[in-house]
Formats: C-alpha cells, structure tokens, sequence
C-alpha cells in the first residue's frame, strides 16, 4: 500500500494576463482567514475595490517576473514535486496543489483518493504557521476529504520553521554568501495584521498579547504565533551563521497598513541605508519558492528604495525552490 504527501502553495495566477489575475486576487481575498472582517464589509471591499483598482497594478508586476515557462513560484513548485517523488520512490505518491488557483486542492485530492492511498501526508508549504496561510490550507483540505466515506490516516504538518533540515536546507543558501561582508543582514518574513496574531493567542490562553518580548522564546502558548515562529527562525539562523548582535534585523513586508506587523522590511531598509549602509543581505525564510513577494517586492522595490537613500546593493538568499538539500529536508519532515 502507497501512502500521499499532498505538497500545497499558497497559488499563483494561470497567467500574467489582467483576467487571470483578477480572478486569482478575486479567490485568495475573499478568503475569510485572509480579510477576517464581516462577509458583507469583505465582499464590498474585495469584488467591488480591490480587485477592481488592484488588478491592473498587480498584472503589470506578475508581467515582470513571468518567465516562458510560466510562474516561477508554479514551475519550482513542479520541479520540486518531481524530485521528491524520485527521492520517497514509489512506495510514495506525491502531488502538489495550490491554495488558490490550479492546481486546485479538489481536483488534487480527487486523484489522491482514486490512488487508495493507505495514509495521507498534507504539508502546507509554510515553514511558520499562520492562520491566513497555513490555517486556510488545512481548513480546504478539510473540508474536501469530509465528504469521502473512507477518510484515510492523515499526517497534517502545520509548521516546519524548527525543523533542522529545514534549517540546513537554508544554512546552505545562506552560506553561499558571507554574511561578514555586508554592512547589515535582514530577515524578512510576509507580514500580517497585528489582530491575526492577537486572535491566535486567544486559542491558546494568552489573553495579554501585546507583541512584545513574549515572542523571543517558544512556549505552550505562543507554540503557532507567527511572529514567534519567525523569531524562532532568525535565532537558528544567526546563531548558526556567527553574525553579530545589531549586524541583523527581523523585519515585516507586504503591509496593507500600519497595523500590522513591524518592524516593515522596507523601513529598516530605508533607514539602514540613511545610516550609511552599502551592501546588505536579505533572507527571505517565510517563502521556500521565489514568487512575487522575493523576485520582485524585495530584488527591485526594496533595491530601489535602498539606492535612492544611499545604499548600493541588496543582495537576495535564493528561496529554497527545488533544491536538492531542501528535498532531502522535505523528505525528513514527511518521514519524522
């Protein structure tokens, strides 16, 4: 008997075309966990002015980092499927679906179930968990397999961020640059509304989240903050690659607005680069494959940004993509 390991993205338009686009903006925010405000105020906002206004501006910058095969963050989605098929063997079925978009969860799960897979692996790839992304991919897949009349042994991993071979995987990105040579190291993770971290709190008896030092050791309570969980992240990373206390910085990007989590990415940039900063590093260990947020947000809005404060050069860690070390710490997170 074969057992499954569903890999899930977060997704990525059909194509660079306004129309794709739309329609990709049009699912991923009408999600509940993602704009958590009344259905009605999340329908108006979303379908009649974001998307609307949004989807122009959003198309142009897909258009910037679409390649001939299509989306990167699809196509070493893809590959990466492809090489841990070959490394679990065929004792393993491997697939790969997208939280929105295609491939879909549903149509992904339909040809898991036809499989009669034994056990069932679902591994959001998300290394810290968070309700908009890691919560929503579980709750999809949930709500699929309910309806089977045979719902096999499942292995759902919510968070990998403490994994080691996670860790080794970006280690070995990370040292392929030597963080003694730049002025400043920045981690920055996707960032989040302040009130999806106080929300996840509550579930866990801590009903005093004030985003403070409470973040800076991993306990029973904050065991799936997300803002925990990045601090935890950076902690392996820069006790690992040596760097100094005040060379480095975890910081927040994508905000929509000033409430959510701080430090912002491109304010740190900013302000580093006023201070006198040349040549900085940037990890990006919230994304394992480069998508919009890595190419894009941080290789040319974040450079832009730094040069016209006096900075030179952003140097970006690769994403983990479909690197061989990245699968062997895939195949271990599934296996452990």
């Amino acid at each position: 008997m074969k057992e499954a390991v569903l890999l899930i993205n977060l997704g990525t338009p059909d194509s660079s075309k306004h129309s794709k686009v739309a329609k990709y903006l049009t699912q991923f925010l009408n999600d509940r966990r993602v704009i958590d405000i009344n259905p009605i105020l999340r329908f108006i906002l979303v379908n009649l002015i974001i998307v609307p206004f949004r989807s122009f501006k959003s198309s142009k910058l897909y258009q910037a980092i679409w390649t001939k095969e299509g989306s990167p963050l699809l196509i070493n989605s893809i590959l990466l499927k492809e090489k841990l098929q070959n490394k679990l063997g065929e004792k393993y079925i491997v697939e790969l679906a997208m939280r929105y978009q295609n491939p879909s969860i549903k149509s992904t799960l339909k040809k898991i179930k036809e499989q009669l897979p034994s056990k069932i692996h679902v591994l959001p790839l998300y290394p810290q968990y968070a309700s908009s992304s890691t919560g929503s991919t579980i709750e999809e897949v949930l709500s699929q397999i309910k309806g089977w009349e045979v719902i096999p042994s499942l292995n759902i991993i919510s968070h990998f961020y403490n994994h080691p071979e996670f860790i080794k995987a970006l280690l070995i990105e990370g040292k392929k640059h030597n963080p003694k040579n730049y002025d400043f190291v920045i981690f920055s993770y996707h960032g989040l509304p302040e009130r999806h971290i106080r929300k996840g709190s509550l579930d866990y008896g801590n009903n005093t989240c004030v985003l403070g030092d409470c973040c800076n050791k991993i306990s029973i309570n904050n065991q799936y903050c997300y803002r925990a969980n990045c601090f935890q992240t950076t902690r392996h990373l820069v006790e690992a690659l040596n760097i100094d206390e005040g060379k480095y910085c975890s910081t927040f990007q994508s905000r929509l607005d000033n409430k959510w989590l701080q430090p912002f990415s491109d304010k740190v940039i900013e302000d580093i680069a006023k201070k006198g900063a040349k040549n900085i590093l940037v990890f990006s260990p919230a994304f394992v494959a480069d998508c919009l947020e890595t190419i894009y947000e941080i290789g040319v809005e974040y450079q832009e940004i730094f040069i016209e404060h006096g900075g030179e050069k952003i140097t970006l860690v690769n994403s983990l993509n479909a690197n061989d070390e990245w699968v062997n710490a895939l195949k271990e997170i599934v296996l452990s």
